[in-house]
């Protein structure tokens, strides 16, 4: 159908209108389509661009407290993106700002996503929620929220659309002495058409035990066939739910309410109540996971429906990438620390970590997807200088970083700190790193191994020791990586560094935090922590 231009023609003759209402009705719709018109004619004034918004609060090094003090006076979904763990880490399927959006726009209504964050973050969400509850708005034209579910992403880069990713290896890379194990963890792409670049992560869908799968049916006396309903409303049965949907690692709220409604005890109530309520410590009180509550508190048995629902889901583990696919085409390498501790004289078991080490078996296949880096990348020009700081796990995108460096034979010089417990049995990578040195790709390499001697020593204390070089290096342009644990390593290496500004560069600290911020703007500075 053309455009219509006489208003009389949006009048049907056959319309019950007297010719005095057709009248007014006709010059009605002619003023209307003259306005639209004159409007379309005159071209839409560019929105005046406002100052950049800062978020001073996005540090990773920060406690909740000192984040949410810095969000004071900011809007709402502001105050909400403090709460989060300020990773950006995509396991929630979100960023920390957008997920806060979500939140706050009604979207979203699962506050237990961030798995950074943790019990921490969820609580701090549902206070304020509580003192602000959310109505669910339409935004016109808006892109979606949620950067990980976009329809169009291609399988293999959406937590939502995973490939299926098959175990070539899982080798040790401690010597059988280590206090700790970690695994190098290969994986083939191969038919997936998947890509990655270093810097970047795989997530990966683990699945729980499904011996304690089998443990909580069997409390809840069900026999696991039963349908129960998620949270997306997909029905599936309790096993399948328990074993591959719900996170039976926290205990939270929602779970915490349904039993102490559910306990035939008084006391066991009473104390369930206080556990939702936050008003006591579910550790003290020797519950660390959702089995430690079931086997504490005997009289809470809900129906089974009830308490798949009241579990929150599981999220995907994520793992820096370890290898650079111009070497290792059509597989994706993981360094994998296994989790394996003892408390209350029971055994725990990370999820993901003991499913590389002893669950998945040779051949099977996992779910996986490729997370893009954010602001974690190797310099656009292949001539800079890198300065890595990777202690333990944290060497894994750094292993990535050498191996591309060597395979496109880029002229950049290349420096890592690398720290761990022993020398003799925690390495990590040793044979290949020590190559790198002796073929030049790595002119330097400073290790700090912490339980050699009597006292500490941690990559922190070899950056200070080679403090005038390593202020030689920033000036001749290199760029600073760190990899590894937020909130004791990072924020270390972070004052180790601003020190050594400091100290060579004839600064006060004022002048060099503001240094390394301005270093970090322009991506010279750059961190995957978590």
């Amino acid at each position: 159908m053309g455009d219509v231009t006489d208003p009389l023609q949006l009048i049907p003759g056959t319309a019950p209108f007297s010719p005095a209402q057709r009248a007014w009705l006709s010059g009605f719709f002619a003023g209307m389509m003259a306005e639209e018109a004159q409007a379309a004619a005159t071209p839409a004034a560019a929105p005046a661009a406002g100052p950049e918004e800062d978020f001073p609060w996005h540090e990773p090094t920060l406690a909740l407290g000192e984040r949410m003090k810095l969000a004071e006076g900011r809007p709402f979904e502001r105050k909400l993106m403090a709460a989060m763990g300020q990773l950006d880490c995509g396991q929630c399927g979100y960023l920390c700002k957008t997920y806060a959006e979500a939140i706050a726009e009604g979207t979203e209504r699962d506050v237990n996503r961030c798995v950074p964050g943790g019990k921490a973050t969820a609580k701090k969400l549902k206070e304020m929620l509580a003192d602000k509850p959310v109505v669910a708005v339409v935004r016109a034209k808006r892109a979606p929220a949620q950067a990980a579910k976009a329809e169009d992403d291609p399988a293999g880069y959406s937590r939502d659309r995973p490939v299926l990713a098959r175990l070539l290896r899982s080798e040790p890379l401690n010597a059988p002495s280590a206090e700790k194990q970690t695994q190098n963890v290969v994986l083939s792409l191969a038919g997936t058409g998947v890509e990655y670049a270093p810097g970047d992560s795989l997530g990966v869908w683990a699945s729980n035990y499904g011996e304690e799968v089998e443990l909580l049916l069997s409390i809840l006396r069900a026999k696991g066939s039963e349908p129960v309903t998620l949270a997306s409303g997909e029905r599936v049965s309790a096993r399948e739910a328990l074993l591959k949907r719900c996170n039976l690692r926290e205990a939270g709220e929602d779970l915490y309410r349904l039993l102490s409604e559910h306990a035939k005890n008084d006391t066991e109530a009473a104390q369930l109540a206080c556990l939702a309520d936050g008003e006591a410590d579910s550790e003290k009180n020797g519950v660390h996971d959702v089995f430690d509550l079931l086997v504490k508190f005997r009289s809470a048995r809900p129906p089974l429906a009830e308490f798949v629902a009241a579990l929150s889901s599981l999220q995907p583990r994520l793992y820096s990438i370890a290898s650079s696919q111009r070497c290792h085409p059509g597989e994706v390498h993981l360094t994998v620390a296994v989790v394996d501790y003892e408390l209350d004289r029971r055994g725990y078991l990370g999820v993901a970590s003991n499913f590389f080490a002893e669950r998945l078996r040779l051949g099977r296949r996992v779910p996986a997807y490729v997370q893009r880096a954010h602001n974690f990348s190797l310099p656009d020009d292949p001539a800079a200088p890198i300065v890595m700081v990777g202690p333990g796990t944290g060497v894994a995108p750094f292993r990535a970083f050498l191996q591309e460096r060597a395979a496109s034979r880029a002229p950049g010089k290349n420096w890592l700190f690398f720290g761990n417990q022993h020398r003799s049995c925690d390495f990590l990578y040793r044979g290949e790193l020590e190559g790198y040195l002796k073929r030049g790709v790595l002119a330097r390499l400073d290790t700090a191994f912490s339980r050699d001697q009597a006292g500490k020593i941690y990559v922190q204390h070899r950056m200070r020791e080679n403090a005038a070089e390593l202020w030689r290096w920033m000036t001749a342009g290199a760029c600073i990586y760190v990899c590894g644990d937020a909130k004791k390593m990072a924020a270390d290496v972070d004052a180790a560094l601003a020190g050594i500004v400091a100290e060579q560069g004839g600064m006060d600290m004022s002048a060099a935090k503001k240094y390394l911020a301005d270093l970090a703007k322009s991506g010279r500075y750059q961190r995957d922590v978590y």
